[in-house]
């Protein structure tokens, strides 16, 4: 540093602690602004840093600098910029790469199974996102520099394939480069286990430690790695291991019945899923799936996506290929995000109208026709098992019941709790495991939710539908019938930047401490809390038993409204600036489906408006 940075960066810090002072800059975000002048490892950001403290730019400052970036749900993930310690940039995915770098060596030394004679693995994606090449190519460079052999996919992926890869390839650790449906403005860091799951505790903490600890962070020429053997670019030539084929083979091979006939409209919503659900269902042999070109090109930019939100839970989302479908006789239309990982469903229904499906309802569907057909083929025992989290449709649980299986539910949100929870209990007894944010996995080949199992089973219900003259909205209201009316909906919060942090754990700490006893004509009379690990009574608020496990910020109340059975769950988002709060009930199959659709719907609408008029008066 030459004498005038030095004074600089001596009158920067003293601004910095004048507007720390006065409240200008936050405190956590003057800390790591200092770190980030300080030492010597971010040099190369130091001029930009200087001019903007210079130029009292509090507010940005405070955008880049609030927090250092967690990992959260999937991993780290967050808006771009060129630098600052709470956004994904070059020096945040730098970080990630080489803490994780350190700390699988170091877990596999403390295991044994390490030594200098075997090289640790890796497998490195990306998808279509702005900057993902950059970051995966810094990625598998990084890895390459600590000594890893790394497998590299030269072109984007599905999510779901770099889970398949890790296994496939038997490697320590992987990465995947995407903001799954985040807006274009965002990128991530999703880390693997060696298992193909994310990373789960202590692990993450682990990991964060060593990116805590990262200083100088070494890099190989990516080009000359590639030329010397250290990174794998794996094509589907010579004798790279070919794994696209392999994947797909995995896939395919779940085919639970041989019905092709459904005409559908598949849109990958300018991500990866030609890749990897449209190539599954070609090579399954469904003839009547047509790509929906105006959303078909691989962009960053999701530019003919509504609002440029590539998010196939919001119905908005998939009108475009609806308005399309419904012209060209398309009886269903699916949507992926950006990765791949997660399908939503339209379903053409009587007056052309098209109905969307949510994740609960389609998991259901799902479940059903699966545990049916392996039922049906003799390969179903007591001792097989779905899996779902604690946010999800209890119909799920219902239906596992009428099979004579397992439903494992007591998980906190997050396909990684799904993944371990399969190697807990076996995966060659896992059948079917869904998620309400529209994931869902069968089948032992990968370790992460995927659109193209969801898909296959989809487009092989439908098929079968259509043969009786039935949809999927039909075959729906028939389990209804069966095992009640379930009835769930949902609601969200956004809260950016480090002032809507605070308002999240104002919200959450409000409902734990003064939690609604009445809300609409919901009576509740339990609380139950994953964080604190209690069980209230309500309304005194009193602890009443324990609940050891799992643990997590989330919070569930439950309560009755007249015939309905309700629940309400609350939950800050583990990889966005929002909280969530998931609405439950369900009605016995002693009323007429009609009367328990009309029951239920009130109920949950009465309950979502006096929640948000709740969070006004409590929490704001």
């Amino acid at each position: 540093m030459s004498f005038v940075e030095g004074e600089r960066v001596s009158a920067a810090g003293r601004i910095v602690k004048s507007a720390i002072e006065d409240g200008r800059l936050l405190l956590a975000a003057g800390q790591n602004l200092t770190r980030w002048l300080s030492e010597p490892y971010y040099a190369d950001y130091r001029p930009k840093l200087l001019t903007l403290i210079e130029q009292s730019a509090f507010d940005e400052l405070n955008r880049l600098f609030w927090e250092r970036i967690p990992f959260g749900t999937g991993g780290r993930r967050g808006p771009m910029s060129e630098f600052g310690s709470a956004t994904i940039n070059a020096r945040t995915i730098a970080e990630s790469a080489q803490g994780l770098a350190v700390y699988v060596r170091q877990v596999a030394r403390e295991s044994g199974s390490f030594s200098d004679q075997r090289k640790l693995r890796a497998v490195v994606a990306r998808d279509t996102r702005h900057r993902s090449t950059e970051f995966a190519r810094l990625t598998a460079s990084i890895l390459a520099a600590n000594g890893f052999e790394v497998f590299y996919f030269p072109e984007p992926r599905a999510t779901p394939e770099l889970s398949f890869a890790v296994r496939n390839l038997h490697c320590d650790t992987g990465v995947m480069i995407s903001a799954s449906h985040n807006p274009p403005s965002d990128n991530g860091f999703k880390a693997y286990w060696s298992t193909g799951g994310q990373v789960l505790p202590p692990h993450d903490a682990g990991i964060i430690g060593c990116v805590d600890a990262c200083q100088e962070i070494p890099a190989a020429d990516f080009e000359q790695a590639v030329s010397a053997g250290q990174i794998v670019l794996l094509t589907e030539k010579g004798d790279v291991p070919r794994v696209d084929q392999a994947y797909i083979d995995a896939v395919c091979s779940l085919s639970v019945s041989p019905a092709r006939d459904v005409k559908a409209l598949y849109t990958p919503m300018h991500g990866v899923g030609e890749s990897s659900i449209y190539r599954v269902l070609q090579h399954a042999g469904f003839e009547g799936v047509e790509l929906f070109e105006p959303q078909r090109v691989q962009d960053g930019s999701f530019p003919n996506v509504p609002d440029h939100l590539p998010n196939p839970e919001r119905p908005q989302a998939l009108q475009p290929a609806i308005d399309y479908a419904r012209e060209h006789g398309h009886a269903l239309v699916l949507a992926s995000d950006p990765d791949a990982d997660r399908l939503a469903v339209a379903v053409r229904t009587s007056g052309d109208q098209f109905v969307c499906l949510t994740g609960n309802q389609f998991g259901a569907l799902l479940a059903d026709f699966v545990l049916s057909r392996r039922a049906a083929q003799g390969t179903l025992s007591p001792g097989h098992y779905i899996v779902e989290t604690l946010v999800t449709t209890p119909m799920l649980q219902a239906i596992a019941r009428a099979f004579g299986v397992r439903a494992i539910s007591d998980l906190l949100v997050g396909f990684k709790y799904i993944a371990a929870a399969m190697d807990e209990h076996g995966p060659d007894k896992f059948v079917f495991a869904a998620e309400e944010s529209v994931g869902y996995l069968a089948g032992e080949y990968c370790r992460d939710k995927d659109a193209c199992v969801a898909a296959l089973f989809g487009l092989e219900l439908a098929s079968e539908l259509q043969r009786q003259g039935k949809t999927l909205v039909d075959r729906l209201d028939e389990l209804y019938v069966e095992h009640g009316y379930y009835h769930e909906t949902q609601f969200v919060q956004v809260c950016p930047g480090p002032e809507g942090n605070a308002q999240i754990t104002r919200m959450m700490l409000a409902l734990r401490e003064k939690a609604p006893t009445k809300l609409g004509s919901v009576v509740f009379a339990t609380a139950r809390d994953f964080l604190r690990h209690e069980v209230r009574s309500l309304p005194s608020n009193t602890t009443k038993s324990q609940l050891p496990y799992p643990s997590g910020d989330l919070l569930i109340l439950e309560g009755t409204s007249g015939p309905c059975r309700v629940s309400l769950a609350g939950r800050p988002s583990g990889t966005e600036p929002k909280i969530k709060f998931y609405l439950f009930t369900n009605c016995s199959t002693e009323l007429p489906l009609d009367q328990a659709k009309a029951a239920a719907r009130k109920c949950l609408s009465e309950l979502e408006s006096g929640l948000k008029q709740w969070l006004v008066s409590n929490a704001t």
